[in-house]
């Protein structure tokens, strides 16, 4: 990652794209973000629909998952209850911590393979929880979606029909806002109009595609 605010490339990029990594807290608008950037043909790799594939029937962190947890983890079709899984991880670190140690390195390989494969200058990688999985080492730049607290709630409760006591009960076991932006090198504001928020992506589209021309120079 470059310093905050900088135009400077980060790692040696020779031979592979400039990655931004793109996160946000709950409701900011990162998928909306993330399709905005596709539709300028620029290349997303989601790391939550790695991780939706990862536990898909037959796959090995399944069975990691179900020896971990046991086999009421499995609904009627054989597939991954998410929802008694997500009931019983939520509230219990140690079992939160668990998890995640069966998916996210198996995450972190897929993500580097696909970025390997991207054959454009610059990729968007999508990822939730960037900073509290401290992953910030898979990318170059770190682009926050960001928004008020209110506008976070309105929309997840929207989106997912949670109430808001359980919005914020998952905003408290992410980052704060304010650590998000401290690792920003760029920073998209998600409180105004969708117009506003697509004239903000092609900005930033327009600025990677210098940037990653320059560290290629």
């Amino acid at each position: 990652m470059a310093p905050s605010g900088s135009d400077t490339p980060g790692p040696d990029r020779t031979g592979r794209p400039l990655v931004v990594g793109l996160t946000g807290g709950i409701g900011s608008g990162k998928s909306t973000v993330a399709d905005f950037f596709q539709a300028l043909d620029v290349p997303v790799i989601d790391a939550d629909a790695i991780a939706h594939a990862l536990v898909d029937p037959g796959q090995p962190a399944l069975a990691e998952i179900v020896a971990a947890f046991g086999e009421s983890c499995i609904d009627a079709s054989g597939r991954l209850d998410r929802a008694w899984l997500r009931e019983r991880v939520f509230s219990d670190s140690t079992r939160r911590h668990r998890l995640e140690a069966i998916l996210h390195p198996k995450i972190r390989m897929e993500i580097r393979e696909l970025i390997k494969g991207v054959a454009g200058p610059y990729c968007v990688v999508v990822i939730p929880l960037l900073l509290e999985t401290e992953q910030q080492d898979l990318v170059d730049r770190v682009l926050v979606v960001d928004c008020t607290q209110d506008h976070q709630l309105d929309r997840a409760s929207a989106r997912d029909g949670r109430t808001r006591g359980e919005i914020l009960a998952i905003m408290a076991i992410q980052a704060p806002r304010e650590s998000r932006l401290a690792i920003a090198d760029d920073i998209i504001r998600n409180n105004g109009s969708l117009d506003e928020l697509r004239l903000q992506v092609l900005l930033q589209h327009e600025r990677y595609l210098e940037i990653a021309t320059r560290g290629t120079a």
